[in-house]
């Protein structure tokens, strides 16, 4: 798979993703939905790596590289998914345009990459800012969202850090079995947390969404998805990969008003362009013009 093809991709996937989350936990708990949803694409990814003849690295460096992936698979895959409960699908997504920054904040500590320019700290506050504008929005968040937001930042949180040291342990491997191998170490966490949460019964009916979008998340956005992912990854920096978050919140929005009624409100878009705005001013604000000393 070329990086244009996977990274495309990883833009599509990850627009319908937030949606998808808030459909399979309709009738389905959030956490046996994600569960459901890794464990067939463990499954799949299995049997692709037999069918294709690629090693499932065991060693420890690889270990350590499935390891860390799990944190954004299980850590910030299950905080999302009961956070969907609580919030509007689209804004997961522009929460999730907090990742370039903190990736590259993290990539400052444990890939000793160079500091932010100013440039780059006035591009945080700017996206830090649209997501106080959203914040303030009464009508896409309530208090009763703020169980929601505060998993939701947890999420990217993990999600980014997870990035940055797959990255940092320098391991080679092939991005299906790196997939398959971050699925299967999440697989216990989903578990151990839908246990601990109740152990709520699953309910499976074929004529709902929820069952198609834990089908469609389980294919495209953990096996398809994930393996597009780590292959862009394994190419290029993880602050660079995160870029994907700066167009998938447009797209998310509108896919979660046009097919799940979601508000789409004058504060919720000025935050949204505010976040996207600092986005593109953190990784292209080098271009700007400079002024010139004066003689």
């Amino acid at each position: 798979m070329s990086i244009p093809v996977a990274y495309l991709a990883v833009v599509l996937i990850w627009s319908t993703t937030p949606l998808t989350i808030a459909w399979s936990s309709e009738t389905i708990d959030p956490v046996l939905a994600g569960w459901l949803r890794m464990g067939i694409a463990a499954v799949l990814g299995l049997g692709l790596l037999a069918v294709f003849r690629i090693r499932l690295p065991l060693n420890s460096r690889a270990q350590l590289a499935y390891a860390y992936a799990s944190l954004g698979v299980f850590g910030a895959m299950c905080c999302t998914y009961i956070a969907s409960r609580y919030v509007p699908s689209g804004l997961i997504s522009i929460i999730f345009g907090l990742a370039p920054i903190l990736s590259a904040i993290f990539g400052m500590g444990l890939l000793n990459e160079p500091a932010l320019r100013p440039y780059r700290w006035v591009a945080s506050a700017l996206a830090f800012l649209g997501l106080g504008v959203i914040f303030t929005d009464d009508v896409v968040l309530g208090r009763e969202s703020l169980p929601g937001v505060f998993l939701l930042l947890m999420a990217v949180s993990l999600f980014s850090l997870s990035g940055v040291l797959v990255k940092r342990t320098g391991a080679q491997v092939h991005p299906l079995a790196h997939t398959v191998g971050a699925l299967l170490w999440s697989l216990p966490g989903f578990a151990l947390t839908w246990w601990l949460m109740g152990a709520a019964p699953l309910v499976i009916d074929p004529s709902t969404r929820a069952f198609w979008s834990v089908l469609y998340l389980a294919i495209f956005g953990s096996l398809i998805g994930f393996v597009s992912y780590f292959h862009v990854l394994r190419h290029l920096p993880a602050s660079t990969v995160a870029l994907v978050t700066l167009i998938t919140p447009i797209f998310a929005l509108m896919l979660g008003h046009w097919l799940n009624a979601e508000p789409l409100t004058a504060s919720l878009w000025k935050g949204c362009l505010l976040v996207v705005s600092g986005l593109a001013l953190f990784f292209w604000g080098h271009r700007l013009p400079r002024r010139r000393p004066v003689v």
